[in-house]
């Protein structure tokens, strides 16, 4: 009784197809996530406290300088 074989060329377009998929959705999470971070940092830096702390660093630095 012999054991049929399947030829590695048969096995590995289907291995390469799957992992051009898996590359697409990792990009896709990645951008996703990106976005969520960028919108986080806009909410954190356009509240009043942040936005205080920012101008009087910047004021200070200016009256500092010059």
């Amino acid at each position: 009784m012999s054991v049929p074989t399947v030829p590695l060329s048969r096995l590995l377009p289907a291995t390469r197809d799957r992992d051009l998929g898996m590359a697409t959705a990792e990009y896709a999470l990645a951008t996703v996530s990106a976005c969520a971070f960028a919108a986080v940092l806009y909410l954190i830096l356009t509240s009043s406290e942040i936005r205080d702390l920012l101008t009087r660093m910047v004021v200070d630095a200016l009256q500092a300088g010059g």
